[in-house]
């Protein structure tokens, strides 16, 4: 009985970890500080209605009563009789045809102030209102308006969202890994038990015949998965081709098994599948050997946490990944949750649901998953910075799918046209803008923040600049003569083109394309608060600065993005120049390019 977590332990466990999207601070005062009076106890009770509704239409979680935001406990001023009423707010002041989950309903003595503590587990059957017949659900800290069509979902996905909530007769706490248990443990509140741990964030319950584990605690914990899921496994199949073939032309060149408990398979998930989608190894900057891959490594790792933490385990059957000479396929049994739809998610609305509230849950307090459907989010836009063909998300009746593509956004004529500017340190938005102006193409300010999916106007300073001092986007019109187009058209100023893509090396009239100066370097990406004695300092040791100018940006005095710097001969010019990408000040990674004078109007 020792380790039994006692209500009053597991209350100060809450209030120690803050409010979160499993846990929320109500207060019994109201008015200003030094002169609050209780609040009226109607208000109080349709307070712990709404927090225990959106708790039971998200992913569940815990309230207490008498507690301030700041976690100090104040208790409740009001009489015996009025806390005997707040107890049964949970049935009074939610719609009549609403039976919350509820888990715990009592009142408790913290240092001498009595407050309340509710906790209710995440609804599988239907949807719960409030007495006016409004939903609401629990959004990170926050609870928010929503509809019931929304909350709704399809009566066969009861099973699945219930799994991970089930109790399991004759599981131990001796059943789980204990050594990663303990170290989790520690990590979460010092001090805590393997098996207070557990009771507190509800994977077990202390019953008359000791405590109780959850199958999330043994999905997640398990020693042994194999006796209590036999497919709690990730399965790697690699095709030779794009399409998998039948029969005698079956082109599975390995299917490869690894089996392990959740957290074991979120590390070796992706040990097992990267050595599949590594294209070469090189030389990085730190002179260690590292190997490059055909996706961007974290889109990976989020697209198998996904799978491994939303799948429907009351489906016996593996996460599947087959991967193809063009794309990588991760499937995971179970259809989209039928409040979600493909649409929200690949408009990145931040939708979200967990099917597996308690697995989810751990995971997100372990830092494993994001909250709120971020870890889509970074998968797209991991895979637009890769410049890479956007993922596709697919559900039928039995499997989630996410696909990414290794095939370039860019058509093979476009990158052949960049491949004439391999030897230059293009950024991504730069290479953008190169493209819009294939073909001797006289580009506008819209089509370059339509090329880089932008309206930042620092971005485009920077890269315009940087592309027009290195020589590579001639001014085919100035901003005056712009303007006088725009009036004579009547069109937008920013739809006027105003330049043109130079290849490098090619011949322009000296007037036109202004010419290098000897020694003299632009550099970007210049920490904000850094000063000209810094930089100074830094790039002394390539050779003699003669001098070192810093525009000045709007906002503070040393609000600097680049600056202008000269040296005494042209050397230290050449080798700052290829080696640009190995220098960095206040923990930025500097672009250097060559400095051309403009001409003069």
């Amino acid at each position: 009985m020792t380790d039994l977590l006692i209500l009053t332990e597991r209350v100060r466990n809450n209030i120690a970890l803050h409010e979160s999207h499993f846990r929320e601070f109500k207060s019994a005062w109201e008015g200003k500080t030094n002169q609050k009076t209780p609040r009226r106890w109607a208000d109080i009770a349709t307070d712990i209605g709404e927090a225990l509704v959106a708790f039971a239409n998200a992913d569940g979680g815990d309230l207490l009563v008498g507690v301030e935001d700041d976690g100090s406990i104040t208790g409740i001023p009001h009489p015996p009789e009025v806390i005997d009423n707040l107890l049964l707010a949970p049935t009074t002041h939610v719609h009549q045809k609403s039976k919350l989950p509820l888990q715990i309903c009592t009142a408790l003595d913290i240092d001498g102030k009595t407050i309340l503590f509710f906790s209710v587990m995440k609804g599988a059957v239907g949807v719960f209102q409030l007495p006016d017949g409004r939903c609401v659900r629990r959004t990170g800290k926050s609870t928010v308006p929503e509809s019931v069509e929304c909350i709704l979902f399809d009566q066969r996905e009861a099973r699945s969202r219930s799994y991970d909530s089930e109790f399991v007769d004759g599981a131990q706490v001796n059943d789980l890994d204990l050594n990663v248990l303990q170290g989790i443990c520690d990590r979460y509140l010092r001090g805590i038990t393997p098996e207070k741990y557990l009771q507190q964030i509800g994977l077990g319950e202390y019953t008359q015949g000791g405590l109780m584990l959850r199958k999330a605690a043994l999905l997640l914990f398990a020693k042994d998965i194999s006796r209590w899921h036999p497919r709690c496994q990730l399965r790697i199949l690699k095709v030779r081709g794009t399409n998998l073939k039948p029969g005698s032309e079956y082109n599975v060149m390995s299917d490869e098994f690894v089996q392990g408990n959740i957290l074991e398979l979120l590390v070796r998930s992706w040990e097992a599948v990267r050595p599949f989608l590594a294209y070469k190894t090189q030389l990085g900057i730190d002179t260690k050997f590292e190997q490059k891959y055909l996706y961007p490594e974290w889109a990976c790792r989020e697209a198998l946490i996904n799978a491994l933490g939303h799948r429907d385990y009351s489906i016996l059957s593996s996460v599947d990944v087959f991967i193809y000479d063009d794309r990588i396929e991760i499937r995971s049994p179970g259809s989209l949750l039928s409040t979600l739809t493909i649409t929200q998610l690949m408009q990145l609305s931040g939708a979200h649901e967990s099917r597996n509230s308690f697995i989810a849950r751990t995971l997100r307090e372990l830092g494993y998953m994001r909250e709120l459907g971020e870890g889509m989010k970074q998968i797209f836009q991991l895979i637009e910075e890769s410049d890479l063909k956007k993922p596709v998300l697919t559900s039928d009746e039995s499997t989630f799918t996410v696909t990414l593509f290794n095939k370039s956004v860019f058509s093979d004529e476009q990158l052949a046209w960049l491949k004439l500017f391999d030897k230059i340190n293009l950024s991504r938005f730069q290479q953008r803008i190169i493209i819009a102006g294939m073909h001797e193409r006289e580009i506008s300010p819209h089509d370059i923040y339509k090329a880089m999916n932008t309206e930042d106007r620092d971005t485009y300073d920077r890269e315009v600049t940087g592309l027009r001092l290195g020589g590579l986007l001639l001014e085919i019109r100035t901003s005056p003569q712009a303007t006088q187009v725009a009036k004579k058209t009547r069109q937008s100023k920013r739809d006027i083109p105003r330049f043109k893509v130079i290849l490098p090396g090619s011949i322009v009239e000296l007037e036109s394309h202004p010419p290098l100066i000897p020694g003299k370097i632009v550099v970007f990406n210049i920490p904000f608060k850094s000063t000209g004695s810094e930089i100074k300092e830094l790039f002394e040791k390539y050779g003699t600065v003669l001098q070192v100018r810093m525009p000045k940006q709007n906002g503070p005095e040393l609000d600097y993005k680049y600056a202008f710097i000269t040296f005494s001969d042209q050397k230290p010019v050449e080798v700052l120049v290829s080696e640009s990408t190995h220098l960095s000040l206040g923990g930025r990674p500097l672009r250097i390019d060559r400095y051309r004078e403009k001409p003069d109007r």
